[in-house]
């Protein structure tokens, strides 16, 4: 009998990064209010684009444990991003002609 021995690590982060993480998540959520009570003009939008990005980065890596997946599900992850982005160019050059 031939046995086959599965190996998973489990990779599991202290509350301190955890109480980090949610600390700047709070702090970038304050930024993005700040931001949108000043007067930009047309970097408004793309500046509360760039800090939700920061802040859907860190919930993707620590809270959702995107880091430890396999390669395929980042793949996955990747495509729906892209096309994410794709969608957001199309958007955004319709929104900038009008």
């Amino acid at each position: 009998m031939n046995t086959h021995e599965t190996h998973t690590e489990k990779h599991t982060h202290g509350y301190t990064i955890y109480l980090l993480v949610w600390f700047a998540l709070l702090m970038l959520t304050g930024v993005t209010v700040a931001i949108a009570g000043l007067d930009l003009g047309r970097f408004t939008v793309a500046t509360a684009l760039i800090i939700a990005s920061i802040k859907t980065y860190l919930v993707l890596s620590i809270f959702m444990h995107i880091r430890t997946e396999s390669l395929t599900f980042k793949v996955f992850i990747g495509v729906a991003l892209l096309f994410l982005l794709i969608s957001f160019a199309l958007l955004f050059s319709d929104y900038s002609f009008n």
